[in-house]
């Protein structure tokens, strides 16, 4: 049973990632008839150490806290990207996780766990932002960009702010059960589950690569993503065959037209469900989909939600009365 909870700070860390842990694990819900944590913040680097909002925290733990806990969390920090950490609490975590204690992390936390050599072999949730830098400094951890967060037992990642408190719920409902979580849940105001993962909230640019041969024909795909295109009509309009169209689109894209049609598809339909109150059937049609369940399909594959729940995300309440 969870019962002690441990948070380890360094110099920079971040206050709104540190409060996410204090908020789930921190607080005397007793009067609820909920569990109390014996909760405590530990410092790796002194007992003062600043944020990354410029203030100065205080606290009187060291890492000896760290080998009674049943729970080490692990927020984010400036700089954790790059920057390189404590032998001593690189070593403390590695015992914890030897003798089976959870270690948590929140956002960028998971370069300390990485550096520690706790994700070798392990999936691993990372803020889209920086999954690639994960794997480039850590080619052993498994990372999974899409994500909300991974439960690899006993090590749990996550990714951004808001996917902490996703990861930190999960863990309450494994340990304490589905009534604690939704119980903390509803005190803090937030859903007890989130469905989905990243996908939905990334910002996905076209990367802009040098389309020499291929490029008059791009921006003519975009302009006509509702119609029903063949390989060998856009290599017709490109004045190649179907094989050498492919080729050089493969070339100068790094996908295959199908693909690249269906992110920009996709991408279209994303910006009708933020932006207008149409018909999710009428987005399909405009985008290309041809209908409603065409859409919910490629939407679900690609960003793990449904139209209607991305509406909702993005548009608020009352935003399924144009579905």
């Amino acid at each position: 049973m969870l019962t002690n909870v441990a948070v380890v700070v360094l110099d920079g860390v971040h206050p709104f990632e540190l409060g996410v842990v204090s908020e789930v694990f921190g607080l005397d819900r007793s009067d609820e008839g909920l569990p109390v944590y014996d909760f405590a913040v530990a410092s790796a680097e002194g007992p003062v150490l600043s944020t990354h909002a410029g203030y100065s925290i205080t606290t009187t733990h060291g890492l000896d806290r760290l080998e009674e806990a049943d729970l080490i969390a692990v927020p984010a920090g400036d700089s954790y990207v790059t920057r390189e950490f404590p032998p001593d609490l690189l070593d403390a975590l590695r015992r914890a996780a030897d003798r089976g204690t959870r270690v948590l992390s929140v956002c960028t936390g998971v370069f300390v766990l990485a550096a520690a050599g706790l994700l070798d072999g392990r999936r691993c949730a990372v803020h889209w932002r920086h999954a690639e830098e994960l794997k480039r400094r850590h080619p052993r951890a498994i990372v999974e960009p899409d994500v909300l967060y991974v439960d690899a037992d006993p090590v749990i990642t996550s990714a951004g702010t808001a996917a902490g408190i996703d990861a930190c719920l999960h863990l309450v409902r494994k340990e304490n059960g589905t009534e604690v979580a939704n119980a903390i849940a509803r005190r803090m105001i937030v859903p007890p589950h989130r469905d989905g993962g990243q996908a939905q909230y990334i910002e996905r640019p076209l990367p802009r690569t040098r389309c020499d041969t291929v490029g008059e024909v791009l921006a003519w795909m975009e302009r006509h993503l509702d119609r029903e295109l063949t390989v060998d009509q856009l290599a017709a309009r490109a004045h190649m065959s179907p094989r050498t169209f492919a080729r050089r689109f493969q070339q100068e894209t790094g996908t295959t037209p199908y693909r690249w049609l269906l992110r920009q598809r996709l991408l279209h339909a994303q910006e009708l469900l933020e932006a207008t109150d149409e018909t999710v059937d009428a987005i399909a049609g405009r985008a290309g989909f041809g209908n409603a369940a065409a859409l919910r399909h490629q939407f679900v594959r690609a960003l793990g939600t449904t139209p209607n729940a991305y509406r909702r995300t993005f548009r608020g309440p009352g935003a399924d009365s144009a579905a």
